[in-house]
């Protein structure tokens, strides 16, 4: 059975921002994540709905936009 992605990215549907946060972590190289879409859910929209995307590992760090490849860099090598 293959492993649970340690990593969750926070996003909207429809959002620009989270396409650029897409584009960043693919092109920094990180490993695989799950996606989390926070429309419709009352819970996740008042804990992230004006910081998204946000990328959070499994000790709950986050790691709020923006972000570069450095930035998820440095996050994941903190892990």
């Amino acid at each position: 059975m293959p492993a649970t992605p340690s990593l969750t990215l926070f996003q909207r549907d429809d959002c620009a921002l989270c396409d650029l946060a897409l584009g960043v972590l693919a092109a920094a190289g990180a490993p695989d994540f799950d996606s989390v879409f926070i429309d419709g859910d009352d819970a996740l929209e008042a804990r992230y709905g004006t910081r998204l995307p946000v990328l959070r590992d499994a000790r709950g760090r986050e790691l709020d936009w923006p972000f570069d490849g450095r930035r998820v860099a440095a996050f994941l090598d903190a892990a």
